[in-house]
């Protein structure tokens, strides 16, 4: 056989290019970068908010307890899902640093109700219809509310990524 049969050539294949190692990592940081702080947990306090189980929360009750003679102080956490209404518990040492979420709450117009979805708009006139109307009772005075003709203004908790009308109320006239 001659040397030109044998030989062959390898090409390097890489499995992820430096730029989506890099629009991952920015993706990742995006995504969580405003979402959450941390807070020292003994620095917490009732009524305020705090990631339990990857949800956010408000605290509705809490208490310290020593332990023993080395032992550090654990704080007993008692929270609401603010989405799901859901109770959730965590125990946590009072140095340790927990995740607070970012809440915001806004109000907008509502201009429509369509498919399930409130249409909204911000008081700047930026239209916003990914909100889906609230289950339960919220969601049918919103609807009764709006078919009687009235000018409402729904009340959007954000936290997190997720979005959520909590209340509403009439319009000032005027407005």
């Amino acid at each position: 056989m001659s040397d030109e049969e044998h030989h062959e050539t390898f090409e390097q294949v890489r499995t992820t290019s430096p730029s989506s190692c890099v629009s991952l990592t920015g993706a990742q940081a995006s995504a969580g970068a405003s979402l959450t702080y941390p807070m020292q947990c003994s620095a917490l306090r009732k009524n305020g908010h705090v990631v339990i189980k990857g949800r956010p929360c408000k605290i509705v009750d809490m208490s310290t307890s020593k332990t023993g003679k080395h032992g550090h102080a654990k704080v007993h956490l008692v929270a609401i899902d603010i989405f799901t209404g859901k109770k959730l518990e965590d125990i946590s040492p009072s140095t340790h640093n927990m995740d607070v979420p970012n809440v915001q709450r806004n109000e907008f117009a509502l201009v429509n109700i369509d498919d399930g979805f409130l249409n909204l708009m911000t008081q700047d006139g930026t239209a916003k219809d990914d909100v889906k109307v609230p289950e339960g009772d919220l969601g049918k005075q919103i609807n009764d509310e709006f078919e009687n003709g009235k000018e409402l203004l729904v009340t959007i908790v954000s936290a997190m990524g997720e979005e959520q009308a909590i209340s509403f109320k009439e319009a000032p006239k005027g407005s």
